[in-house]
């Protein structure tokens, strides 16, 4: 199978590119903190409780329409700011945020017929699952199962006035002006569009989806809409 990669939504395909290895194995680094204390054995360790970013690289090769595919794929990832959408046929089921900043170093064949390079991207630790983009919709109470092994950030749509419960977690929601207001748990916010709504809000914390099974009660809200955004490394 020819492996390619799809990068802000464009197929390396497009560029004639595709790719002849993976680095796409690999983990990123946690966050820890080292302190070595006189007349005590081994060091302390201090958890930020984080991953650092990973450089994921992909050995890749164009041989059609040389010059000037390698010019559209230059000038297409240099165009791109900010975190990505990055996706590889070699994890179909998996989806990464990605930025590429160059430099881009193609080594050039004969007569300007093919040539190859190393794509490298900064990515953000997180292999997040396609299956954690599917919404789940609640009228009543319900549940959640989180098939991995870190907690995840959900993105949750509320309609009505109420209070929802997800776990040990609690969000008071306010009449608002807006028909729903989304809680985004990542970002730690709620808005309506470009409109701020946090105002209409009142938690302690933003929820997070441990692994495992998760209790969700809408109580009196119209419906909760939750898109669970499940990942792994």
């Amino acid at each position: 199978m020819i492996q390619y990669l799809i990068y802000a939504g464009r197929s390396s395909r497009d560029f004639g590119l595709f790719l002849s290895g993976s680095g796409t194995y690999g983990a990123p680094e946690k966050d820890l903190e080292l302190t070595d204390v006189p007349g005590r054995n081994g060091s302390l360790v201090f958890d930020n409780h984080r991953f650092k970013n990973i450089e994921v690289t992909y050995p890749a090769f164009l041989y059609q329409n040389f010059e000037a595919n390698l010019a559209g794929l230059r000038n297409f990832l240099l165009s791109k700011s900010g975190y990505q959408r990055l996706e590889d046929t070699y994890h179909p089921e998996e989806f990464r945020m990605a930025l590429y900043a160059g430099p881009f170093e193609p080594d050039v064949g004969s007569f300007l017929r093919d040539g190859s390079l190393n794509l490298k991207f900064q990515c953000k630790p997180q292999r997040f699952l396609k299956s954690g983009e599917k919404t789940v919709t609640f009228t009543s109470s319900g549940s959640l199962y989180n098939p991995t092994l870190f907690d995840a950030r959900p993105l949750i749509r509320v309609y009505g006035t109420g209070t929802l419960v997800i776990g040990s977690y609690s969000i008071q929601v306010a009449s608002s002006p807006y028909p729903y207001i989304d809680i985004d748990c990542d970002v730690m916010d709620g808005y309506y569009g470009a409109a701020n709504a946090n105002q209409y809000l009142t938690l302690t914390e933003f929820p997070s989806l441990p692994p495992g099974k998760t209790g969700v009660t809408i109580g009196t809200l119209t419906k909760a809409v939750i898109t669970p955004r499940w990942w792994m490394l």
